[in-house]
C-alpha cells in the first residue's frame, strides 16, 4: 500500500512541477532556439508542450500502475462476506414496500 501511495506521490509532483519547468525555461531563455521565436510563438509552444508533458506523466503513471501485480491486492474478507450476503438476499417488491409503507402510516 505504501508503494501505491508512493508512486501516486511522486506522480502528482510531477504533474506540477514538468509542466512549470518547461514554462520557466521557455520564459527565462533557457531552451536553445527558443530567443530566435515570437513571443506569441513562443507561449503557444511552451503550452503545449507543458500540456504533453502532464499527458506523458499521466501515462508513465498508468503503466506503472498497470504492471503492479494484481495478485499482492486482495480484497478485504469482511467486504466480500457482506456482499456476497447482500446478493443472495431477496430484494423486496415495490408493491410490498408500498404496503408496508401504508400499513405504518
Amino acid at each position: 500500500m505504501l508503494g501505491v501511495v508512493n508512486k501516486f506521490f511522486i506522480a502528482s509532483m510531477l504533474m506540477w512541477t514538468v509542466p512549470l519547468a518547461i514554462l520557466y525555461a521557455f520564459n527565462h531563455n533557457l531552451i536553445p532556439g527558443s530567443t530566435e521565436l515570437s513571443p506569441y510563438s513562443m507561449t503557444l509552444l511552451s503550452g503545449f508542450l507543458a500540456v504533453i508533458s502532464v499527458n506523458v506523466v499521466i501515462a508513465f503513471y498508468i503503466c506503472m500502475a498497470m504492471k503492479e501485480p494484481s495478485d499482492k491486492h486482495e480484497p478485504d474478507p469482511k467486504f466480500v462476506a457482506d456482499a456476497k450476503v447482500s446478493i443472495t438476499q431477496p430484494e423486496p417488491n415495490e408493491a410490498d414496500s408500498s404496503s408496508n409503507h401504508v400499513k405504518r402510516e
